[in-house]
């Protein structure tokens, strides 16, 4: 092929990551964007009244002429940037609910709400509802508004076709820090599409130098060694286990498998290992293997599937190119994202157990790489951790 033609072709590609709707291109899935909409059903949400009506149309989430209600992520989140694209019928009311509660009845108390309204007397498009009005008027006119919404600790920013429209600083003595975020129908027809999320306030799980925050769970025949900021792992079975624990959280790492068909997994929540018991803990998969040609066939639950719980509904990524994967754990639910698409949403419903083999375990517990067996070559970068407060207010 001649070299003009490789060149548009590669362009062509390139511009078509960028242009993907409704989810990360991929320099933004390795910062950690994950979509919270796949653009054609509505896997990971969830309504808090099914009489409103929601459903996909066209790679965009609408609601029109149901009861008024929410749409809510089945995951909790703390801090992050969020954003959307919004476009609410002129003369209706719709908003982003954020760290909210699945039934709010105070719009100042139960969350953050994120107005876009024109016609609110109060707290226009653009003003949090009960707390904040905007600095600058932006008018929604029944046209798509780009959304983007800063939440970390107590401040909340916001902006509108990238004009900032908010800078709020909540210092009440119980500020909310944790909970759903919730697309609001109210009055009129309301449509999202391009939501996309970023956890913020992560801590690295290791400094990238050596192995320190770390621990090898005695009697495995793993190698692990650090250099460059990657773990490498290889050799028989064996974990890598952290010194801390954590119980609700996001969890964020860049893997690559180095061979065809390799199998690995992190564990969260796990019991301190032991020589006779090295592993009792929930896994997240690494596998990226699919029968019959199909990626929705995962094979041995597929990378970001809960192994011996639930399959990832699609193998995203390939053997040999680094993949980001994104877990947040909150209570007795559990997700995965890999390069920034949903491909899990489990929860728990077992009886309570201290060890998640054998029922559900929502207490904190070590995280843990695996070495799975001889032909283990993995590597592991960049992992860290963002713990959700242990109460919804402070």
């Amino acid at each position: 092929m001649p070299l003009a033609a490789v060149c548009l072709l590669l362009v062509a590609a390139a511009c078509a990551d960028e242009m993907a709707p409704n989810r990360p291109t991929a320099v933004e899935a390795a910062d950690g964007w994950i979509a919270l909409l796949d653009g054609a059903t509505l896997f990971g949400w969830r309504p808090n009244d099914p009489a409103t009506g929601w459903r996909v149309v066209e790679g965009t989430i609408v609601a029109d002429g149901g009861a008024p209600g929410l749409l809510l992520t089945t995951s909790e989140f703390a801090d992050f940037e969020l954003r959307c694209d919004v476009r609410v019928q002129a003369g209706g009311n719709s908003g982003l609910f954020l760290r909210t509660v699945p039934e709010p009845t105070d719009p100042a108390r139960d969350c953050y709400e994120f107005n876009v309204c024109d016609t609110h007397p109060a707290f226009p498009t653009g003003g949090l509802v009960g707390l904040a009005k905007p600095s600058v008027s932006t008018a929604g006119d029944g046209r798509w508004l780009a959304c983007r919404v800063r939440a970390e600790g107590r401040r909340i920013t916001a902006w509108l076709d990238e004009t900032k429209v908010l800078d709020y600083v909540d210092d009440r003595p119980q500020a909310r820090r944790r909970g759903c975020i919730g697309l609001q129908h109210k009055d009129g027809g309301v449509a999202f599409r391009n939501v996309l999320l970023k956890p913020l306030g992560a801590t690295p799980l290791s400094n990238g130098r050596d192995l320190a925050g770390w621990h090898e769970v005695p009697g495995g025949a793993s190698r692990f060694t650090m250099a460059d900021g990657v773990i490498h792992v290889t050799g028989g079975r064996g974990f890598l286990e952290t010194d801390a624990t954590w119980a609700d959280f996001v969890l964020q790492a860049r893997v690559r498998t180095n061979g065809p068909g390799l199998n690995s997994g992190i564990f969260f929540r796990a019991l301190r290992g032991t020589a006779e018991k090295p592993s009792e803990g929930y896994e997240v998969q690494i596998h990226n293997g699919f029968r019959d040609g199909d990626r929705t066939k995962p094979v041995d639950f597929g990378t970001g599937g809960i192994y011996r719980r639930v399959p990832a509904r699609r193998v995203v990524g390939d053997d040999g190119v680094w993949q980001t994967l994104t877990l947040a754990a909150s209570g007795r639910h559990l997700a995965a994202w890999v390069d920034g698409e949903q491909v899990t949403d489990w929860t728990d419903d077992r009886p309570a157990d201290d060890n998640p083999r054998k029922g559900a375990r929502t207490s904190a517990g070590h995280v843990s790489l695996q070495g799975h067996d001889p032909t283990t070559d993995l590597e592991f970068r960049d992992l860290s951790i963002a713990e959700l407060p242990t109460a919804a207010r402070e």
